[in-house]
């Protein structure tokens, strides 16, 4: 039996929707919010007091009903009974599950008891970035009085939990004047009697701090601009962007494999160019939220971006090295025998002068996501250093959180990668057939795909379908054109970080006899295909060496390289150039790890391009059918007497690229239901 919801929780909601639209008040996932409110008991009717918060791993501008935990507030109130102190308050988010009213909604997270033990109706916990600059200022707290008075209490740094929950209830009760608090070191916390309140008191004490920082701050809290370090020109330096990005990529996927993303916005390259830049990215990051994405510090390129393209690759490798060696060095001063093992020591955040930001996660989002909250703490360092200086919380407190056996269970919870989780497809013809059906199966198994069409307008299309720039990015490129397949691949480096798996599927068809084919159909259909094919192979060869981390490439090949039919001498022949590209690049790539593989499909009649741009109606002529028949007809003459679909071919692609095949290169797959004119021999 469903239930509406309940008015102080949909006042919630549409609170958390409108705190979550604007990145000034909180960071994507960042804070939580909650209300209280009174409902029958569905037991014994009797009023009882509940509590609706964010759970744990929501984020407040997408917030659904079911992302709401909903908790009993007496029962979380009387854990205050049973709490063992703050050595053991880690046990308490385990008791969490012990207050939940009916099967409770999502998981409580950690900041639960700070919205229950406060005595407020409704109550907002945020990480804006000016808050979070008065709070990581080496003097916040006298900071926080000129700016707030007595209206805004300051709680020193304490980790998430239910002691902190304690502290800013207590602060509160002390405090009744006060209408929230700056949290050292993390953000703030609001509260108010309504929804409305509340939401008009966050707002108020995120832009009083922003206020505050602008009236009271210096001009230039990075320093003087640092000769040569200023940004490239934006055409050199997204070049100089896409040529960097595999060999980055490479060394922030040395633990494991990583999506990259890449920024380039004004405080980025702001930050980058002026004289305090390495002193401050030293210190690392310091809200939770921050440096839980970014790791404790970034990687910073020491060198203009004029610096020759080998000169800045050799001396990343360089840094790179040290930056391991550092964080094994943070890992084992502070680990003890109870700490989770060391999740990897590559860098997530890599930052180049003149040029941007690169960042790095498990899916595009994440990276994404990763590089947002950089430029986060690029405004809380600017705020920190135009009024103060910048103070972070200790690197042991940053190793407590970030491998706090908390964060480590919400990691276990996570599902399992699919199988070409963090792997960068680039298909050519993707926008419409075979391609287009290739490129959603890649998708759908955990792939970025690069969507690479003639046509934009349907590149476009499928892009979208697959689900965006997140998922899938669309890029126009005649594949006969050596700068255009260049420019995909560029495109291909500074949306996802490089490319993995490229499937060569472009292609035309002009079905012909011998004494009707021109010189001109020939060339158009060996320009497409066999040089395309070998076109984009090579600069998949040059983007994968560059990575290091071996690659995938497959042709869409045909039946007909090595079936021999009538009147189709031209497509037929340059099919047969492709799969012979397929035994040559396995022979000559297999060293760098890159597989080379082909299908070769038969009789793909629905959704093919091809088909419907007049190959259809020449093969329907020429096997003497109707052409709404042409996909019974081939189907009829398989073994398997059945018709083959862009899916079939698809499915094909995924086999040979999806982990299982991951010693066999060389090798063509027949997709055409069995055609023995045609078997491999």
């Amino acid at each position: 039996m469903s239930h509406p919801l309940h008015p102080e929780a949909e006042a919630l909601l549409a609170r958390s929707h409108r705190l979550g639209a604007d990145p000034r008040n909180t960071n994507y996932a960042g804070g939580n919010a909650s209300a209280k409110g009174s409902v029958a008991d569905p037991v014994t009717g009797d009023d009882v007091e509940l509590m609706w918060v964010k759970g744990s791993g929501g984020d407040l501008g997408t917030l659904k009903a079911e992302g709401l935990a909903v908790l009993r507030l007496d029962r979380m109130r009387a854990l205050t009974q049973v709490y063992p102190g703050v050595e053991r308050e880690d046990e308490m988010v385990a008791a969490f599950d012990y207050c939940l009213h009916g099967k409770g909604g999502a998981a409580p997270s950690i900041d639960t008891a700070m919205h229950g033990l406060v005595e407020a109706a409704h109550v907002d916990h945020l990480h804006p970035d000016s808050g979070i600059a008065l709070a990581c200022s080496a003097d916040g707290e006298k900071l926080t009085a000129d700016c707030f008075g007595d209206s805004v209490v300051w709680v020193p740094w304490r980790r998430p939990g239910f002691q902190l929950g304690l502290d800013i209830a207590a602060v509160k009760e002390a405090n009744p004047q006060a209408i929230g608090c700056i949290l050292g070191g993390h953000g703030i916390t609001a509260w108010g009697d309504t929804a409305e309140e509340c939401e008009r008191n966050s707002l108020h004490i995120i832009r009083a701090a922003e206020a505050f920082l602008a009236e009271r701050g210096k001009a230039e809290p990075f320093g003087s601009a640092l000769d040569g370090y200023g940004p490239l020109p934006r055409a050199e330096r997204r070049a100089r962007a896409a040529a960097l990005a595999p060999y980055i990529r490479a060394l922030a996927s040395q633990d494991r494999p990583q999506v990259g993303h890449f920024t380039d916005t004004e405080p980025v390259l702001d930050f980058l160019a002026r004289a305090e830049h390495p002193r401050l990215a030293a210190l690392g990051t310091s809200c939770p939220d921050h440096f839980l994405r970014t790791k404790v510090r970034p990687l910073v390129l020491d060198l203009p971006p004029t610096a020759e393209l080998d000169v800045a690759v050799a001396r990343l490798k360089e840094l790179h090295s040290a930056y391991r060696e550092d964080y094994r060095a943070y890992y084992e001063q502070y680990a003890d025998e109870n700490s989770p093992a060391m999740r990897g020591a590559d860098p997530a955040i890599v930052l180049v002068p003149g040029v941007g930001m690169f960042s790095f996660g498990k899916d595009k989002q994440t990276a994404r996501v990763a590089g947002e909250f950089y430029v986060n703490a690029i405004n809380v360092m600017r705020g920190a250093e135009a009024v103060s200086a910048y103070s972070p919380i200790e690197e042991s407190e940053k190793f407590r959180i970030e491998y706090w056996e908390l964060e480590e269970a919400k990691l276990r919870r996570m599902p399992a990668p699919k199988p070409l989780a963090t792997r960068v497809a680039l298909v050519t013809g993707a926008g419409s057939g075979i391609g287009k059906a290739i490129a959603h199966r890649l998708a759908a198994e955990g792939a970025c795909v690069v969507v690479a069409d003639l046509n934009a307008e349907n590149a476009q299309a499928v892009a979208e379908e697959i689900g965006g720039p997140d998922k899938a990015v669309a890029v126009t490129v005649d594949v006969t054109s050596e700068e255009q397949i260049a420019a995909a691949f560029a495109e291909a480096a500074l949306a996802f970080g490089g490319v993995d798996l490229v499937v060569n599927n472009a292609g035309i068809s002009i079905s012909k006899p011998l004494l009707e084919t021109t010189a001109r159909d020939w060339d158009l259909q060996h320009d497409i295909m066999a040089r395309g094919s070998f076109l984009v192979s090579r600069e998949a060869a040059r983007a994968m060496q560059a990575q290091g981390l071996g690659g995938d490439i497959v042709y869409i090949a045909s039946k007909n390289a090595v079936f021999a039919g009538p009147n189709n001498i031209a497509y037929s022949a340059t099919k047969a150039d492709q799969a012979h590209q397929v035994r040559l690049l396995a022979a000559e790539l297999g060293e760098h790890g890159i597989r080379v593989n082909g299908v070769n499909p038969d009789g793909v009649v629905r959704g093919s391009g091809i088909f419907a741009g007049g190959w259809g109606a020449q093969r329907a002529a020429v096997y003497g059918v109707e052409e709404e028949k042409l996909g019974e007809f081939y189907a009829q003459r398989t073994l398997l007497k059945r018709e083959v679909l862009p899916e079939h071919v698809a499915n094909a692609v995924f086999a040979l690229t999806g982990g299982d095949l991951s010693h066999t290169t060389g090798l063509h797959i027949p997709v055409d239901a069995g055609v023995a004119a045609a078997f491999l021999r």
